[in-house]
């Protein structure tokens, strides 16, 4: 072997370690939720494809939003990179990397999926660098996972979560109401349930179609007959149940879908100034996230949680029980977290309004 061609073997041996570790460095940026140094691993005009989800970014500053977006969805997530093919060309070279990886979202959907990423590369001053990763999903499986993220894990056992009828202090409140008024909503901190009874006369005007979910808190409160029994509003709900299930499904639809207001409650309102809500049916969901012109929720002091994981554990650790005994006792059927809706800003201003109760109330 003469020496120019040992140089250039060992160039290939020395390109084919950087660019492995390109991408091992690449499963590590994500695993440490590091957006900058993920978007530096890339070309200025770099892009990362993933079809199935779908997400296409291009360019590091897309990279960077695009990561955060898609971090702000996760419970956890691991990914793992198994060593693929490197073909060398100069100073580009194309790859494959396999990948296994393991999701739970804030939302609750949760898998494990094998994939491949399609990679091009360049050589550049800064080094190897990507200049495109396309994301092809081999294998999906949904089925729950069994297990859960230790850290998570650590977090519960060493600040164990206040009960979900622990009503929150003024302090969360205050915290609460200026989260979601940075997110859009208009927030008021009320005593009680009288309180909030008044506020609501206030805030719609008479003659008004106004849809009441299926709520205790609305119940418990006086609010729900304030609106369906009081003859000052055109109140859908008393429609909706007098109508024909069978013949006028598609106008029951459009009426509980578009009312001029929806009035509600939520399962959990967070720190961060999100509101979750639960649903059987999701009939009531529609008009709720953007379908009626202005929505209202009365929200007791015992549904504030910290984030979006522990607003999904109170939902089914403590509400579903409850709503289940409702549920069979009116329906004769049990109940089901088949839709969930999170909220977690207004884009329309002064639709939406949340009163924070001082007190516990409903579920």
């Amino acid at each position: 072997m003469n020496e120019s061609q040992a140089v250039n073997d060992f160039r290939a041996v020395a390109d084919r370690v950087e660019i492995e570790a390109l991408r091992g460095e690449f499963t590590d940026a994500v695993m440490m939720r590091d957006r900058p140094r993920l978007a530096a691993l890339f070309t200025p005009d770099g892009a990362l494809r993933m079809p199935n989800i779908p997400v296409e970014q291009i360019g590091r500053e897309e990279i960077i939003a695009g990561g955060e977006r898609l971090q702000s969805l996760w419970d956890f997530f691991v990914q793992n990179t198994h060593p693929g093919t490197i073909q060398l060309d100069g100073d580009t070279a194309t790859g494959r990397a396999y990948i296994q990886e393991l999701a739970r979202t804030l939302d609750g959907r949760e898998g494990l999926n094998y994939a491949v990423y399609h990679d091009t590369y360049h050589r550049t001053e800064e080094g190897w660098r990507f200049a495109e990763r396309v994301y092809e999903v081999r294998y999906l499986d949904t089925s729950p996972l069994a297990g859960t993220a230790p850290s998570t894990a650590r977090h519960s056992e060493t600040h164990p979560a206040a009960p979900f009828t622990e009503p929150a202090t003024s302090a969360q409140l205050e915290r609460v109401a200026a989260a979601l008024r940075a997110n859009g909503f208009a927030a008021e901190i009320l005593d009680d349930t009288a309180e909030a009874r008044t506020r609501v006369k206030e805030l719609i005007p008479e003659g008004a179609g106004v849809l009441t979910g299926a709520s205790e808190t609305l119940r418990l409160s006086g609010i729900d007959d304030d609106i369906n029994a009081s003859g000052q509003y055109d109140a859908v709900r008393p429609r909706v149940l007098a109508m024909d299930r069978a013949t006028a499904a598609d106008e029951i639809r459009r009426l509980v879908a578009t009312p001029d207001v929806v009035i509600n409650s939520v399962a959990a309102v967070t720190e961060t100034g999100s509101l979750v809500l639960a649903s059987g049916s999701g009939s009531q969901l529609p008009a709720n996230s953007g379908g009626a012109g202005q929505a209202i929720w009365i929200v007791g002091a015992q549904k504030v949680v910290p984030d979006l994981p522990t607003a999904l554990r109170r939902i089914e650790h403590h509400c579903l029980p409850l709503e289940n005994v409702r549920a069979q006792a009116v329906y004769g059927v049990p109940s089901a977290i088949n839709r969930l809706l999170i909220l977690n800003a207004e884009p329309h201003p002064g639709r939406a309004t949340v009163l924070l109760l001082r007190e516990a109330v409903g579920y």
